[in-house]
């Protein structure tokens, strides 16, 4: 595990979501929403095109956790959904995940993380506390 010590910035890390993984990704989960999958349906809702399970761009910045801390126990996670991340039918949309060590107490790291795609916040206030050693 690299050193987690206050105030250290983690190397960000970035993964490409493609139309194909949201359809395993809801075969996994069950959630089938057509959102997610159909163009059409998603615009009819009022949405600029699929979208990203929120859910699945949470994982995406768990995975960015277990690698920074080689696969530390997560003992906390969270954040809130404030923005979709739009999958083109072409090609995919890149989430690009950074952090910070807010802090090291009682054998624990608090790591504050910044997920984007195209340069927009997708979650607000994300973040993930992991047991060391």
């Amino acid at each position: 595990m690299s050193a987690l010590e206050a105030g250290a910035e983690l190397a960000p890390q970035e993964f490409v979501v493609r139309r194909d993984d949201l359809v395993a990704y809801a075969g996994a989960s069950g959630d089938h929403n057509p959102i997610h999958q159909d163009e059409s349906i998603a615009h009819l809702v009022g949405l600029p095109g699929v979208i990203a399970h929120g859910m699945y761009t949470m994982a995406l910045a768990a995975r960015a956790v277990a690698v920074w801390t080689d696969d530390a126990e997560v003992v906390d996670l969270g954040c809130k959904f404030t923005a979709p991340v739009v999958v083109p039918a072409e090609g995919g949309a890149t989430v690009r995940i950074a952090g910070t060590v807010k802090s090291v107490a009682d054998g624990c790291a608090t790591l504050a993380l910044d997920v984007t795609c195209a340069g927009e916040k997708v979650l607000g206030a994300p973040k993930a506390v992991v047991r060391l050693g």
